[in-house]
């Protein structure tokens, strides 16, 4: 949770050292959070973790690194904190890296040339529970999984829970489903819990990007 007195903790991975240097300036300056940590590559970023007693509650994450791709860090980096929300922060718009990030666990996808306002809001968007993509990035989103067009699967989603899961592909975060359901956020918790079982997933963008790619709803 951002509050002034304990700033949201934000590390990036990003291997060209004027734009790491300039997005930790951005988060600094942003009210609320705070980036104590910058790497130029996975590796590094893994092996703080393993020893790090406030792991971050964000990684802005380049995929173009050396060594170990940021596709390949995604997953390797949420097993080493678990709860972190991973932000790929990037150049590449092609449809593979975007898929591929999505898969492995990435909680939002954006374009180095969006403005550092954006870049602020997609972090306390995702630490309130959202899914952040610029806009074009989620056209292609929608273009991919709409031509991959597979037939719609027998999860075993109940009515309410197909609701719930419409909600969640339209970014909506758990107090405002149960807002619009009219529902306790209790009682929405436990049907995304029931989700992400039947769907067998463990992320919201990972039930997200099912959901799009199969047509769930």
């Amino acid at each position: 949770m951002v509050s002034a007195a304990q700033p949201a903790r934000v590390w990036t991975i990003e291997d060209n050292d004027s734009y790491r240097r300039a997005i930790m300036r951005v988060v600094d300056a942003a009210p609320g959070l705070a980036c104590p940590a910058a790497f130029a590559n996975c590796e590094d970023a893994l092996a703080a973790l393993a020893t790090s007693r406030e792991p971050p509650g964000v990684i802005l994450l380049d995929i173009g690194l050396p060594g170990m791709s940021g596709l390949d860090g995604i997953p390797r980096l949420v097993a080493a904190a678990p709860g972190v929300r991973v932000i790929v922060l990037t150049v590449f718009e092609d449809e593979d890296k975007i898929f591929r990030a999505i898969c492995a666990g990435a909680t939002g996808y954006l374009l180095k040339m969006s403005p550092v306002g954006e870049i602020t809001a997609a972090i306390r968007d995702v630490l309130a529970g959202g899914s952040p993509m610029n806009g074009r990035i989620a056209r292609r989103v929608l273009e991919m999984f709409a031509r991959l067009s597979p037939p719609p699967a027998d999860y075993g989603l109940t009515e309410r829970e197909r609701g719930v899961l419409d909600l969640m592909v339209q970014g909506l975060i758990k107090k405002e489903i149960a807002s619009e359901l009219d529902l306790s956020v209790h009682t929405v918790d436990t049907h995304i819990r029931n989700i992400y079982e039947k769907l067998h997933v463990h992320t919201r963008s990972g039930a997200v990007a099912k959901a799009l790619k199969e047509k769930l709803v």
